[in-house]
């Protein structure tokens, strides 16, 4: 197949005009007259210039000549005119996919996006943004490169240029995702060294830039010997290609001086080797001799190896190779004889390549099936490039990764980290590029007001809550029967807690119960001994005898708070406490009455004489402890009580108690309580100046006020105190609150027995009350 290659120039204009010289006269330039036409081009490859495929698709359009775009098409209003595009390059979609997963994969979430003035660009913006916000990318800025025009104003518009490329380059965003045409790239060079030029700072070598598939290396002749640093580092995206084997050996056997190899590549020749064929000397060049080695070339004057985009170039000629070949086969046997000539079959392919062109598959020299989607798009993936800069001012692209389009999402992109050579400023670490820090574990993100939604404060959890991942946008509570570690990024699991004996708090109020209890015992002992004696007798010993034995179970009883709950020990706390309490009262009430009555029944014509007879002191103590026996009964009847876990009260202990049952009734049974302490505080307050040596109630009024103080301090306590503390506080006050009855009831009497034995006569109590 013959060819003929048109330069745009970085130009519209000639763009127009080489697409006009395509379809006439080479010696006559007449749009639209074909006469003498000895060429006829059966498809145009295109450049994947934004400008050149805008220009060049209406006036192929009108020739029905199909283009073959090895980039991103342009969007195309006309329809028809978009009829005759056939790209090369894949769904861009997949591209816009494949930079998403690169930014994921790093954890880029703060970038910069330069763009360029035109089609491709405007899609880009409004098609791949909306597509990295949702998924949680954020922009410092969005910048627009306007093309330079270098025939007019280049100087006004190299300055905004350079005002834009500064505001990239002083960004906080370490990556800047790049889309352009090729052009862009020496034009990014030559602002560098404008900018060196000016001695003005540039910062380059801190930024990863990463370039889409439009863009390409190219360069202006007088950059050649400039510094190739900037390229360090770059990651670019490109379409899949493969190594085709002969492809350096068939550069290698170019050879211009022929004939047959003139033109293009004589061109070539001269300008990459700074040399000259004509017989003529020119000023500062050598002769040329077409012996010159072109693997001598650095690299940013020819690539030796099959760039992307020449392999995209490559797979398009063969795509029309195969189409015209299908074509010929089938037309073989219906040419038409006209005058005794064949038909050209270029003057009948406006009418068939296109379908032809459309539906095309095959194998390429280098093994990989080439076909294109119902949209007319290549179906392929795409290669992720890192350049790499040496200092003989050559450099290399090396192969990181791919993008895989028809593999699921979690596994669509594939890269080498430890391939990928970054800026030298990085030292090989793998750069960060976000607003702030990532917020650790144990923290929680919190949105600056004003700011992208990448940048957020970093907050500690709250003392109950844990965050196990970086970048957590709240904490949240661990599951029950945990408990959060001192880095709150972990969950521990609760252990269980009671009020052990083993303890030091439970040693020491099992010892002071019993302590009590020991001193209870002894005390009703020494009532025992002395039973006949006149102060035992006073009041009712009775019920002396039965107090004592109520505060010496009190006393005991206390330890069944204590140790691990089981049925039996919930059972007995639930209701026995409470009753010997009731019993207790209810004596101290009764010894209370009973001097009342005593010193009013001794007053001449008093009618309380009837009233004082054991029975009533037997029905005040029955009474009061069978209606606390009906609320125990009830109690256990309807709630018992049994072993259960408060896993919620204490942050890291999970609390093994006794289930106290309804709120009514468990409350009830001290309210009966409360209810006889503060009717004998009542009943002592108004007998406590009754005349008598062996007056009990100025003892029973100070009881009961010490008592009713113990149990209004124990209510506050009881209400704040958590876990097994609370079993502690009980015993306490159990014992607290029994020791007052004890110690101001009997110790006066048990000094006076011991100490005082002259006083324990009853010519004593008569003295006093003559």
């Amino acid at each position: 197949m013959g060819f003929q290659i048109y330069d745009s120039q970085l130009r519209a204009s000639s763009a127009l005009l080489a697409s006009v010289e395509l379809l006439s006269n080479r010696e006559r330039l007449i749009p639209n007259y074909k006469c003498g036409i000895h060429y006829h081009p059966v498809a145009v490859i295109v450049a994947p210039d934004s400008y050149v495929c805008v220009t060049v698709a209406p006036i192929l359009a009108l020739y029905k000549i199909p283009q073959l775009i090895y980039g991103s098409a342009s969007v195309l209003n006309n329809k028809v005119q978009g009829a005759f595009i056939h790209q090369m390059f894949p769904d861009e979609t997949h591209q816009y996919m494949g930079i998403l997963y690169l930014l994921q994969y790093f954890n880029w979430t703060w970038i910069g996006v330069l763009y360029c003035d035109n089609e491709n660009g405007e899609r880009f913006v409004q098609n791949m943004l909306p597509i990295l916000s949702k998924s949680g990318i954020c922009f410092d800025y969005i910048q627009c490169f306007h093309k330079p025009d270098f025939l007019s104003e280049i100087e006004n518009q190299m300055k905004e240029a350079i005002q834009r490329y500064q505001i990239a380059m002083d960004s906080s965003a370490s990556v800047l995702v790049i889309h352009s045409d090729s052009h862009i790239l020496p034009i990014l060079r030559m602002m560098v060294e404008f900018l060196i030029g000016e001695d003005v700072p540039v910062k380059t070598k801190g930024k990863i830039w990463i370039f889409t598939t439009q863009m390409d290396f190219t360069e202006f002749n007088f950059q050649r010997f400039w510094d190739f640093s900037l390229l360090h580092g770059i990651i670019s995206f490109a379409v899949h290609s493969n190594e085709v084997q002969g492809f350096q050996g068939f550069l290698q056997t170019r050879n211009p001086t022929t004939e047959k190899e003139g033109g293009f590549l004589r061109s070539f020749w001269e300008n990459a080797f700074s040399c000259s064929f004509s017989h003529s000397p020119v000023y500062g060049k050598k002769t040329c001799t077409g012996e010159e080695k072109l693997e001598s070339l650095p690299s940013s004057v020819l690539e030796m190896s099959m760039t992307s985009h020449s392999y995209s170039i490559y797979n398009a000629v063969f795509a029309v190779v195969y189409a015209l070949q299908s074509i010929y086969s089938s037309q073989s046997k219906k040419r038409a004889i006209v005058k005794g000539e064949n038909h050209e079959i270029s003057n009948q392919l406006p009418l068939q390549f296109h379908h032809f062109l459309r539906y095309v598959s095959f194998n390429n020299s280098a093994g990989e099936w080439i076909s294109f989607d119902q949209n007319g798009a290549l179906i392929a993936g795409f290669d992720i490039i890192n350049w790499l800069a040496f200092p003989n001012n050559s450099f290399m692209r090396v192969k990181v990764g791919t993008v895989d389009p028809i593999a699921p999402a979690d596994n669509a992109l594939t890269i080498s980290k430890d391939d990928i050579m970054w800026p030298s400023s990085y030292n090989q670490v793998c750069p960060l590029s976000l607003c702030n820090d990532n917020c650790p574990s144990g923290f929680s993100k919190r949105k600056k007001e004003g700011e992208p939604f990448c940048c957020y404060d970093c907050i500690p959890c709250p003392e109950d809550m844990i965050s196990n991942e970086t970048d957590m946008d709240a904490c949240f509570e661990c599951p029950e029967g945990q408990y959060p570690n001192n880095g709150q990024h972990g969950c521990i699991p609760k252990y269980i807690v009671f009020l052990s004996y083993d303890e030091p708090l439970g040693v020491t109020l099992a010892i002071l119960s019993l302590s009590f209890a020991l001193l209870t015992a002894l005390v009703l002992g020494i009532f025992i001994k002395y039973q006949d004696t006149a102060i035992v007798k006073a009041n009712n010993r009775c019920l002396s005898y039965v107090l004592l034995t109520s505060l010496m179970l009190l006393f005991s009883g206390a330890l069944l708070l204590m140790g691990q709950p089981h049925n039996l020990a919930c059972f007995f706390r639930q209701c026995v406490l409470g009753f010997i309490f009731t019993v207790a009262l209810s004596c101290v009430l009764a010894k209370a009455i009973t001097v009342v009555l005593a010193f009013n029944a001794t007053k001449p014509g008093s009618k309380m004489r009837k009233w004082m007879r054991k029975p009533l002191v037997n029905s005040i103590v029955f009474s009061c402890s069978y209606i606390q026996a009906i609320i125990c009964v009830i109690s256990l009847v309807t709630f018992p009580s049994f072993p259960d876990f408060d896993i919620h009260s204490m942050a890291k202990e999970i609390v093994l108690y006794c289930s106290e049952g309804p709120f009514f009734l468990h409350y009830s049974g001290y309210g009966m309580v409360g209810a006889l302490a503060v009717l004998g505080f009542i009943v002592a307050f108004f007998a406590r100046k009754l005349p008598d040596v062996f007056n009990e109630a100025k003892c029973i009024t100070f009881s009961m006020l010490a008592f009713c103080s113990v149990w209004t301090s124990f209510i506050p306590i009881y209400m704040s105190t958590k876990g097994k503390y609370l079993v502690a506080v009980q015993v306490s006050f159990i014992v607290a609150s029994s020791a007052t009855l004890l110690i101001c009831l009997f110790s006066p009497k048990i000094y006076i027995i011991l100490l005082k034995p002259e006083l324990n006569k009853k010519q004593s109590l008569w003295r006093t009350r003559t």
